[in-house]
């Protein structure tokens, strides 16, 4: 087994110190340009590969930043930890990730695991750690924020409250009035202030609001369908449906192809963040876009520039209607009434 090239190998190579080969690396000082092409040409002939770990350890530092997501198996949360993974990508720092799955408790577990990594900054990307803990972190660590306001913290986002209403006004503009509304977790703040643009939009339209239209789930795919189901065994009528995002959609969906209402010809149907299976899913999805990759490469771009002392302002984030094949033109809620009564 070869062994591994040291810095000593290299300096002897190139007929000059240690030291000088450090500076050449490091850039820490002027060196003489004869110098530094020997030093140049012994790595490349050498094929020297510095130890980045052992560097960031001799500064202090362990090269990398500790990311908290709710569940990396989500396809949103997916989109996001791709933007931060390219967002480090050519740096000195690689990501450690962890899920909270939206508990407190998992939440805490995984700081302490971070924590004891030594990372040297932190992402924290929604969740329901107490705003205190978070505070308390970010003095002895860069911390930003997604998908949450925290006071004294660095914290990126956008207008679920707007980005909602806008989803509700398209339906509205198609000329649907019964609009029922399968809302996230009560305990999110996201899935709350989706609630209040649904609301708002219904307002502005002098649309009475109907809470036997509302159906809270998880965000998974399983309570847009037994969503649905609950909406029709109660018997509520309804020409649209507005989910707080794709993925109860996706189960709103099936629960109507299996009751024969079709959609969009019966029910309209919105969601909540455009994922990339949305485009593809029949009828491709009428949705709210958020840039869950611009989300994630900011969170990652300004933790970098906190752990390197310099300023940096993050681009600005927002929402976009994106009308696909699940939303038309009101027809007639016969068909939907027609199946309540079977």
């Amino acid at each position: 087994m070869r062994e591994a090239v040291t810095l000593s190998d290299v300096a002897r190579e190139a007929g000059v110190s240690p030291s000088t080969v450090s500076r050449v690396i490091n850039g820490t000082a002027r060196v003489a340009a004869s110098k530094r092409e020997a030093v140049l040409r012994a790595i490349e002939r050498l094929h020297y590969r510095p130890n980045i770990l052992a560097k960031g350890l001799a500064q202090g530092r362990s090269l990398t930043i500790g990311v908290i997501t709710q569940e990396i198996s989500s396809p949103y949360y997916g989109e996001m930890l791709k933007g931060v993974e390219q967002a480090l990508e050519g740096t000195t720092y690689h990501p450690i990730f962890a899920s909270g799955h939206w508990r407190v408790d998992q939440e805490e577990a995984a700081l302490k695991v971070l924590v004891s990594r030594q990372v040297d900054g932190l992402i924290v990307m929604d969740g329901s750690v107490p705003e205190e803990r978070l505070q308390e972190l970010a003095h002895t660590m860069p911390v930003v924020v997604v998908g949450r306001k925290i006071p004294g913290l660095q914290c990126l986002g956008i207008d679920n409250r707007q980005g909602a209403y806008e989803g509700v006004q398209h339906l509205i503009e198609l000329g649907h009035r019964r609009i029922a509304h399968i809302a996230g977790p009560t305990s999110h703040p996201d899935a709350i202030e989706r609630l209040e643009g649904y609301r708002a939009a219904l307002e502005d339209a002098h649309i009475p609001f109907d809470p036997a239209l509302v159906v809270v789930g998880d965000y998974m795919e399983q309570s847009g369908l037994l969503a649905v189901e609950a909406l029709l065994a109660r018997g509520a009528l309804f020409t649209a449906i507005f989910a707080a995002n794709d993925q109860m959609a996706y189960g709103a969906n099936v629960a109507l192809y299996r009751r024969g209402i079709r959609v969009p010809h019966d029910v309209s149907l919105v969601g909540f963040d455009d994922l990339p299976s949305s485009s593809y899913f029949t009828p491709p999805l009428t949705t709210v876009r958020q840039p869950g990759p611009a989300m994630g490469w900011e969170a990652a771009r300004l933790i970098l520039a906190l752990l390197e002392g310099r300023d940096y302002t993050p681009k600005p984030l927002s929402t976009q209607l994106v009308v696909r094949e699940s939303t038309a033109l009101i027809r007639s809620s016969g068909a939907l009434a027609a199946h309540l009564l079977t």
